[in-house]
């Protein structure tokens, strides 16, 4: 990866972290869970309105946690906005898989190319395994919360 290519990583991650989009609870939300990374103190909420279709609605997060873990929080919210379940549940999978550096994370067609390309800026974690538990955490407690489990940790 050149310097200049790391440097814009580091920018959006630091821009997502420090202003982090859609934190904020969902009052009106359809399913909501726990996060934990203990190894990293991460905490968070994430809170979810499915609608017709299975549509999300809306999709925020509240709690702290280091600049990747509430990076890859904020950016997660504004992905899966508007997608069907189904579209989110791909999408993690293939998050998950560019993260801890599983070859096979391929699209089936149904999501833009856009999504991967802005999540890319996480693919570095997985020369750092501690870190991939930050990057996923929101994603495994998004994930947790469609299917309707309270709580979601990074300790398994």
């Amino acid at each position: 990866m050149s310097e200049e290519l790391r440097e814009l990583y580091q920018e959006v991650i630091l821009d997502h972290g420090k202003n982090p989009r859609n934190f904020r609870d969902v009052k009106d939300a359809t399913c909501h869970a726990h996060g934990n990374n203990p190894l990293c103190g991460d905490q968070l909420v994430v809170y979810l309105k499915i609608g017709e279709g299975d549509v999300i609605e809306d999709v925020s997060f509240v709690g702290n946690g280091c600049a990747i873990s509430v990076a890859s929080a904020s950016m997660m919210t504004e992905l899966v906005k508007g997608k069907t379940i189904a579209q989110t549940e791909h999408l993690f999978e293939r998050f998950h898989a560019m993260c801890t550096g599983d070859e096979d994370h391929s699209d089936d067609g149904t999501l833009a190319d856009d999504d991967m390309d802005r999540l890319s800026v996480l693919s570095g974690v997985r020369a750092f395994p501690v870190r991939v538990k930050c990057a996923t955490l929101a994603w495994h407690t998004m994930n947790a919360a469609i299917h309707g489990q309270d709580e979601s940790t990074t300790e398994v």
